[in-house]
């Protein structure tokens, strides 16, 4: 294996961890760095969905306690059984759109235009959230535990627009959340928990769709990105955490904004191939 390759790998690696569960949208970022690493094709459209599965292991590694507790207490406790059933109708909508529509995405909606325009009404939509926020509008769901399945449903139906390239899965749930009356712990929180049925379901169907691309050969590539993508989303997961304790999403708007602005102007010159 290629030693450069490798340090490639371990920089797709961090991009992902970092950006994962920010409200920016990692899919745009990777595009970008896979760009300016000239690493095409699409063995590296895989790499980059396999990845995922790190850094969602930093959320099971995180929350190791609660979902062992969830796991254990699901045959008799209501609590685990009402958590997991949140999870899994907040997951549904966006499998089931992700399964039906994803040739269309890929094949229509995969356009410069559209990711740009994905980031900037993203970050447009964060400003208008915390302008609702600074209000006072009051939040009536404080913890993931004390989420309703008619939330949960209504933030899996919001999550479905993250299936639009430039949009951002976090970002959506996060903000979505928001909107419904999560404070902004509660809606980080359970859009992490979100992640880990919709990544790793993700993940699973494009290996198994893709399976004929791999060899053993690329064990060493796809390990890298995946640990690094594990220890960078670690740290950024925590990082987030104590910052939405203190702070607003209204930085992660303008940066949104910005970077649209950025694929606008790679896209228009050539710099950069948003579409493959």
């Amino acid at each position: 294996m290629d030693f450069a390759l490798l340090i490639k790998a371990a920089i797709m690696g961090v991009v992902e961890g970092l950006t994962e569960f920010l409200p920016i949208s990692s899919t745009g970022h990777l595009i970008l760095a896979a760009a300016l690493l000239d690493m095409p094709g699409e063995k590296i459209k895989l790499f980059e969905v396999v990845i995922q599965t790190g850094a969602i292991m930093a959320i099971v590694s995180l929350y190791a306690a609660k979902l062992w507790e969830t796991l254990v207490g699901l045959p008799t406790e209501q609590q685990a059984q009402r958590f997991t059933f949140n999870v899994l109708i907040g997951f549904f909508p966006a499998a089931l759109a992700g399964v039906l529509f994803i040739d269309f995405i890929k094949g229509v909606l995969f356009n410069p235009v559209v990711v740009a325009l994905g980031f900037i009404v993203g970050g447009l939509v964060i400003l208008w959230a915390e302008h609702l926020q600074k209000r006072g509008t009051r939040a009536h769901v404080d913890d993931v535990d004390t989420v309703r399945w008619q939330d949960a449903l209504k933030v899996g139906l919001i999550q479905c627009t993250a299936l639009v390239p430039g949009v951002s899965r976090s970002g959506a749930t996060i903000i979505g959340a928001m909107l419904l009356g999560f404070n902004r712990k509660a809606a980080t929180e359970f859009s992490f928990f979100l992640a880990i049925p919709m990544l790793f379901g993700a993940a699973a169907y494009d290996i198994f769709k893709n399976r004929d691309l791999l060899s053993t050969a690329d064990i060493p590539l796809f390990a890298v990105g995946l640990v690094v993508s594990w220890l960078s989303a670690w740290v950024c997961v925590k990082w987030l955490l104590r910052f939405v304790g203190q702070h607003t999403f209204v930085p992660f708007a303008w940066y949104r904004i910005a970077f649209g602005g950025l694929i606008l102007l790679t896209a228009s010159q050539g710099w950069v191939d948003w579409v493959s």
